[in-house]
């Protein structure tokens, strides 16, 4: 049964501090993914509505900016609490729009929230640095300036956290947003931004336009000389999009980009280890991650017994409404992900990979794919370039290092990896062998405020997260004095 009410819907545009139509009053529905109905209508945002928050968050800069690092931090403080207190809600709210099972969507909102304490705590950290030049003897001075105004991109896999996690640090660093959230998932994006107010941001500091047009929208923002940061996370594809128009102002791209992860379970891996991992890597957001395990390289002689196992832990789940009890999988975002799911796993199977679980839509309404498991997946199947983004865990054997090292680099991606051996030492090399920017050993599971998220190759450039996170809202200055 439904855990709480429904919490009361913003619908309109954030500006200023003000919610607000479209200009042109378009508006947009937004769908429940578990039974296809609507939920809201959600307020369109176009070009003149981009250019009233472009000026709201130019007039909120110089304040801001300003202000002691102590006192934006503060700030970002109250944030974190607000969201822990409407913790129910806005899981809810997740759930109710992205389709992911109540516990996971409860996951997403305390990770969100962690976003809000971290940078509070990071806020105050923007060290600078005082030096004599070793050959002049002047004085060499660093120090840390917010960029500018930010355009903020987001997904609709975590329509809370992959917003705080770019929120936080530019409000850290000093810098305005504006936020265009994914069309499939705007409501939540939404509906923190009165915990904001709460918490004490300014007016005109944070601005979120939901939109269907996209592509025109990002673009206007982006040629506005204003704007001085594009902060993307989504697909590679939209990425290399994104970062020919930055070009245009030589804006500062931060893009955490697609991924194709692979798993490496070694014959020394502790099996109930390696299976749990590989679980939580694989179907945390229902396998609807960039994070989220693509490629299952296990060892020939332990092959057998971790698919029998990670068989039975798939088949263990419970598929359905994600706001129901006792729910863990919930329907994919839409159907065109849930489609494309399907079709990776008719590819794989019409290339001779074996089906232990799930593969088949069932029928009803909904966008749900069961969990599925593949066995002797071959190597040319679309599934092992394509990220998968849905609950099937693919499967392939190896039986030496080397090939194994090489087969999982063989990509253009580069985001995560993960390793499951016995042996520290030999884990631990392989990791470093491995041309991912996160590599999870003996863990399923990377992501958190304190580490720098990110990837190599095709999955990014910049880091989210950790220190290094505030760092992509911020230019670095240098004054040569003598005195």
């Amino acid at each position: 049964m439904t855990q709480t009410a429904t919490p009361h819907l913003e619908t309109d545009l954030y500006i200023d501090g003000a919610w607000r139509p479209a200009t042109g009053g378009a508006r947009f529905d937004v769908l429940n993914p578990a039974d296809e109905t609507v939920i809201a209508s959600v307020a369109a945002a176009d070009i003149d509505d981009a250019d009233a928050a472009l000026d709201a968050a130019a007039a909120a800069m110089p304040d801001w900016a300003a202000r002691p690092p102590r006192e934006r931090a503060e700030i970002l403080r109250r944030a974190f609490e607000l969201m822990h207190a409407h913790k129910e809600d806005i899981a809810h709210l997740i759930t109710l729009e992205n389709g992911k099972a109540r516990a996971d969507a409860m996951g997403e909102t305390l990770y969100a929230a962690e976003f809000f304490r971290w940078f509070a705590e990071e806020a105050v950290r923007a060290d600078g640095m005082l030096t004599p030049a070793p050959a002049s003897g002047a004085r060499i001075m660093v120090q840390h300036r917010p960029a500018g105004i930010a355009a903020l991109v987001t997904p609709w896999n975590y329509p809370a956290a992959m917003g705080t996690r770019k929120i936080a640090p530019a409000l850290a660093a000093g810098c305005p947003v504006i936020i265009k959230p994914a069309a499939e998932t705007p409501l939540t994006m939404l509906a923190l931004m009165p915990l904001l107010e709460e918490a004490g941001v300014p007016r005109g500091l944070v601005n979120v336009l939901p939109t269907r047009a996209s592509g025109p929208l990002v673009d206007h923002i982006m040629h506005d000389p204003r704007v001085r940061v594009i902060s993307f996370t989504g697909s590679t594809g939209v990425g290399r999009t994104l970062l020919r128009t930055a070009a245009d102002q030589v804006l500062k791209p931060a893009m955490e980009l697609g991924g194709n992860a692979p798993v490496v379970v070694f014959d020394d891996a502790d099996l109930d280890t390696a299976v749990t991992g590989t679980m939580l890597a694989k179907m945390r957001n229902l396998g609807e991650a960039c994070t989220a395990a693509n490629r299952i390289y296990v060892h020939r002689d332990i092959a057998e017994d971790f698919t029998r196992r990670l068989t039975d832990a798939m088949a263990a789940l419970t598929l359905g409404n994600g706001l129901e009890d006792g729910v863990d999988v919930g329907p994919l975002v839409n159907a065109a992900t849930r489609d494309k799911v399907a079709e990776l796993v008719e590819d794989a199977l019409a290339r001779g990979a074996t089906l232990r679980l799930g593969g088949a839509v069932p029928d009803g309404k909904g966008f749900f794919y069961p969990p599925t498991v593949l066995a002797d997946v071959p190597p040319d199947a679309l599934c092992q370039r394509e990220e998968i983004f849905g609950p099937v865990a693919a499967i392939q054997t190896f039986s030496d290092t080397d090939d194994v090292v090489a087969r999982a680099n063989d990509t253009e991606y580069g985001l995560v990896a993960y390793v499951f051996s016995g042996d520290f030492r030999r884990g631990l090399q392989v990791c470093e062998r491995l041309d991912y920017g996160m590599v999870g050993l003996n863990r399923g599971l990377v992501s958190d405020p304190a580490a720098p998220f990110g990837g190599m190759k095709q999955s990014g450039l910049g880091r989210e997260g950790g220190h290094e996170g505030m760092l992509e809202f911020m230019e670095t200055q240098y004054i040569s004095a003598e005195w």
